[in-house]
């Protein structure tokens, strides 16, 4: 398969983005204003934060300045699965919260209910699908592991289905897949900046106040409360303070070093033919990951194109974020191989659209909170790919505490503990890109993990997908 012609006239930049129904641009912050609330970032932490204050209370003041656009970022360029899953899976949850790991499952799967009664509720249209998510395994190592997740898995109350390789295939018809589990409830697929959008229009029915192209370039204490700067020079004095900056470097210096933006790719398909629906099967539109280390992830669209996207996880010395990156020829090509090796079928389908983005990363792999000024400001970041559900939660936490009195969520030890922060530079990279080469030893290796994967998981900062 020639993959360049298939990447060949692929737009760069996110499908999601590149829309006709993308709202115009809201004005920037003109002159220094009071709220009770100032959220900063129009990504999903900080709408869904303006929403559930205002639904808190509905005389609340509240203010987001967004540096650029609403959802331009991370919310607009993900894969649209919007899970339950509140710790990055729950491997990765038995690991750092054995404890409390019922408490969060079902706390993520009663967030998951609630975003989709918010979606009835302000008639927001984002191609919301609650099909669920089969995890597929490509390797007798990773289908071995599967059976072993779907036994676990019932007793943290999950219901996760094993399927074989004859079952898996029956739903989505590759040559590749050797088994799965499916679980049918715990995750929907959207269209996530139709989200983005839909909850900026809600937020403005209610009378929140949104500044775009408002980029906010310092926190500072007064007299009257936690004060922003925007970059044209204008302030935003209020009460209350949240940072929903996430991959981005936090306006508390404190906050950076438990942050690693890490560029993840994508590709988009035109959509397919009818007869090639029919070869893949996939009737039930499930979203699918694979099970290796470096794994990808994909789903169809409403008009049922493929977004394809995963397995490279790319690090750029000193937590570079530029525009630039969001381009990696290298990395498409080798999405657009495996791509095809999953699906030859598919052959002589081309990719429309190709763009990357950061993610927020944090050693725990989900996301930490915390406040500063004396209570008066609250931070979540780290959600490492699955904030498109948990930020919701995550609005929740933030919320509570900044009322500074004890809640459930305030009592989670997942919100009052921390992940380990990263080292400094150049200890940061090597580290990172150490991680990633082993990670892929691993796959090619059964699964084994070697000294330095295991060394990482004995301090608490051990990883898979």
């Amino acid at each position: 398969m020639d993959v360049n012609h298939a990447l060949a006239g692929a737009v760069p930049q996110s499908f999601w983005l590149d829309d006709p129904g993308r709202p115009a641009p809201l004005p920037p912050l003109r002159d220094d204003v009071r709220c009770d609330l100032a959220i900063v970032g129009a990504g999903y932490s900080g709408l869904w934060t303006a929403l559930l204050a205002k639904e808190r209370d509905p005389g609340r003041d509240v203010v987001v300045l967004e540096g650029a656009r609403t959802g331009w970022a991370a919310s607009g360029r993900n894969g649209g699965f919007c899970a339950a899953s509140l710790t990055h899976g729950l491997p990765n949850g038995i690991d750092r919260f054995p404890d409390e790991l019922r408490t969060l499952t079902r706390l993520g799967a009663e967030n998951l209910d609630a975003i989709e009664a918010t979606l009835r509720k302000y008639r927001i249209d984002c191609d919301w699908e609650r099909t669920g998510e089969m995890n597929v395994a490509t390797a007798p190592w990773q289908a071995a592991e599967l059976r072993q997740y779907a036994d676990v898995a019932a007793q943290y109350g999950e219901r996760v289905e094993f399927l074989d390789a004859e079952q898996t295939r029956a739903q989505v018809n590759s040559p590749t897949y050797l088994a799965a589990t499916w679980d049918r409830e715990g995750c929907a697929i959207i269209h996530p900046a139709k989200l983005a959008w839909g909850l900026r229009e809600a937020c403005l029915e209610l009378g929140v106040r949104i500044y775009e192209r408002s980029p906010v370039v310092a926190l500072e204490k007064s007299v009257n409360g936690p004060s922003l700067r925007t970059r044209q020079g204008k302030w935003v004095v209020a009460d209350h303070v949240v940072l929903a900056t996430n991959a981005f470097p936090s306006l508390l210096k404190r906050v950076r070093p438990y942050i690693v933006p890490v560029y993840d790719y994508v590709l988009m398909t035109e959509p397919l033919s009818t007869a090639q629906l029919a070869e893949l099967g996939w009737s039930a539109r499930q979203g699918i990951g694979d099970s290796g280390n470096q794994f990808h992830y994909y789903r169809l669209t409403a008009d049922n194109r493929i977004l394809w996207g995963g397995y490279d996880a790319i690090y750029y010395y000193g937590s570079r974020i530029r525009s630039e990156l969001d381009q990696r020829p290298a990395t498409f090509t080798k999405l657009a191989e495996h791509f095809f090796q999953t699906f030859p079928q598919l052959e002589g389908l081309k990719f429309t659209h190709s763009w990357g983005g950061v993610i927020d990363t944090c050693t725990r792999f989900c996301a930490f909170f915390g406040t500063s000024h004396n209570g008066r400001v609250a931070y979540g970041a780290g959600y490492t790919g699955l904030g498109v559900g948990a930020t919701r939660f995550g609005a929740n936490v933030m919320l509570d505490l900044l009322t500074g009195k004890p809640t459930e969520l305030t009592d989670l030890q997942l919100v009052r503990s921390k992940p380990l922060p990263f080292p400094p530079e150049p200890f940061k990279a090597l580290g990172v890109n150490l991680t990633r080469w082993s990670l892929d030893r691993a796959d090619r290796n059964e699964g084994k993990r070697n000294l330095w994967l295991r060394a990482l998981d004995r301090v608490g900062l051990g990883f898979d997908s």
